[in-house]
């Protein structure tokens, strides 16, 4: 028979409480002295060998797989990151409890995407997908010229995606080509016209930033509205279409996709109207270069990079804004100043200016050298007042295509304005206003100003009517003037 007493657990034999705790805090102790004998005479790289190693031994047993999607790739915008960003923008995730919420000024449309370090579930064909968005902030690796200066701090995004690893092959087969897509689709669904213009300069300097500020493109100009004559307004809409649907003609012939324009003519000829009107046919965006504002060919180079398709880079006053018109200019300079020591230095002086500038070369690599291929259906558009002041080189064709001569108003320009601005086709003073249009020069801006002078239509003809013959005065007082100047030059002679 057994006894009860037996089958009872001897208490003298079981250690105390503060016996186990004291045990416990004895190891602690011993563990911590090991770990910091360990880190002081085990080198650092022998320490992460044994981390890596025990944490890809733990790693080898989980059936997930983890993908990162950087932002960027090299000097480029990583497409598949846009993608994402776009699709996952419309997905919404049990385990998700944050969105940002964005309608920008001018828009009416409103845009969701994921909120920062926040993750998403999204489902296709039956499998999961684990999107996570991670932001953080890293130090600018840019080095600093100003003693005392804070380093800057740069935000860096991707994302992680996991998933099971079976499913890999399926992920580039398929999940992020049906991404590519619907990300496509839906941005041509919201899609708003929009104008880009540089970052400023220090900060460009500073962050290594050269991504593009945007405001939409609000501008009313379509080719209807357009003061120009009608046989250039259908030729400029047949090179468009034919140029948008040439892309495997491009490839096959060889050449980067995309289309050189050169816009010339006085101020006030409606440039900048058209370049809206080609946008608004078109459905680009525009990207306003201000050549200025940038000092070398490589950061010209990576602005250009950060364009995007199906858009329109557009140079104004091209002849003003860097010195490319005239390559002769400083050997004609170097000619003059030779014959002075002091002179020859202040050349110097102003060539080593002149290295921290865009080159008519650099320029010209961009438009139809090798860095003209990192883009596909892109049109540039350069405008100037004065064509003959540019250099050669940039005229050619494959660098401006198509030449605009942009003129003054004509009476069917005049008839574009008036149903414009009074909704009429005809009247009774549109011959005299013609007659006058071709007997003197005014802009469509000058004729435009007239006719926003007065909502009553015979007092706004009655006005142009009046200034048309002020401007045919003052021409004819001043082709006399020229007249007599130029006899008396033949008589001093």
């Amino acid at each position: 028979m057994v006894s009860i007493s037996n089958m009872l657990p001897d208490h003298g034999n079981l250690p105390s409480a503060k016996t186990i705790v004291s045990t416990a805090a004895s190891l602690a102790a011993s563990a911590m002295v090991i770990r910091s004998i360990a880190r002081d005479l085990i080198p650092y790289e022998f320490q992460q060998y044994v981390y890596l190693s025990i944490h890809s031994f733990f790693k080898s047993f989980s059936s997930e797989i983890t993908l990162i999607i950087e932002e960027s790739s090299g000097l480029s915008t990583n497409q598949i990151y846009k993608a994402a960003e776009i699709y996952l923008g419309t997905k919404i995730s049990p385990n998700t409890n944050k969105f940002m919420v964005t309608m920008p000024k001018m828009e009416s449309k409103i845009s969701t995407s994921m909120a920062k370090n926040q993750e998403i579930i999204d489902e296709f064909k039956g499998v999961s997908f684990k999107w996570r968005q991670i932001t953080r902030q890293v130090e600018s690796s840019r080095p600093t010229s100003h003693p005392g200066q804070y380093v800057h701090q740069q935000e860096v995004r991707y994302f992680q995606v996991r998933f099971h690893k079976k499913h890999k092959q399926m992920v580039f087969d398929s999940y992020f080509p049906y991404v590519l897509r619907e990300s496509k689709t839906m941005k041509e669904e919201k899609k708003t016209l929009k104008i880009y213009t540089l970052n400023s300069e220090q900060f460009r300097r500073y962050s290594g930033d050269y991504s593009w500020n945007s405001i939409k493109l609000d501008h009313p100009a379509t080719f209807d509205t357009l003061a120009m004559d009608d046989k250039l307004k259908k030729m400029i809409m047949d090179d468009l279409d034919m140029f948008v649907r040439r892309r495997d003609f491009y490839r096959k012939v060889g050449k980067a996709w995309k289309r050189g324009y050169l816009l010339y003519g006085p101020p006030g000829t409606g440039k900048s109207s058209l370049i809206a009107a080609m946008a608004n046919y078109l459905n680009f965006d525009v990207y306003d270069l201000e050549l200025t504002d940038i000092h070398t060919n490589s950061d010209l180079r990576k602005l250009l990079i950060n364009t995007a398709n199906r858009s329109i880079l557009v140079v104004e006053d091209i002849d003003c804004s860097i010195e490319i018109d005239d390559r002769k200019a400083e050997e004609r300079a170097l000619k003059m100043l030779k014959s002075s020591q002091s002179q020859i230095q202040t050349v110097n002086i102003v060539r080593k200016d002149k290295a921290n500038q865009v080159t008519l070369s650099g320029l010209l690599n961009f438009i139809d050298g090798l860095w003209s291929s990192c883009g596909d259906e892109r049109i540039i558009v350069f405008t100037t007042n004065h064509k003959d002041r540019l250099d050669p080189a940039l005229l050619r064709p494959g660098r401006m295509d198509v030449h605009i001569f942009m003129s003054y108003c004509t009476p069917t320009a005049f008839k574009t304005l008036a149903a414009n601005y009074h909704g009429i086709t005809d009247h009774m003073l549109f011959p005299e206003i013609g007659s006058l249009l071709e007997e003197t020069t005014v802009t469509p801006a000058e004729v435009g100003e007239q006719l926003l002078r007065s909502e009553n239509v015979e007092v706004a003809l009655g006005g142009l009517i009046q200034f048309l013959l002020e401007k045919k005065k003052e021409s004819d007082e001043q082709k006399a003037k020229d007249m007599l100047d130029e006899g008396e030059e033949n008589d001093e002679e």
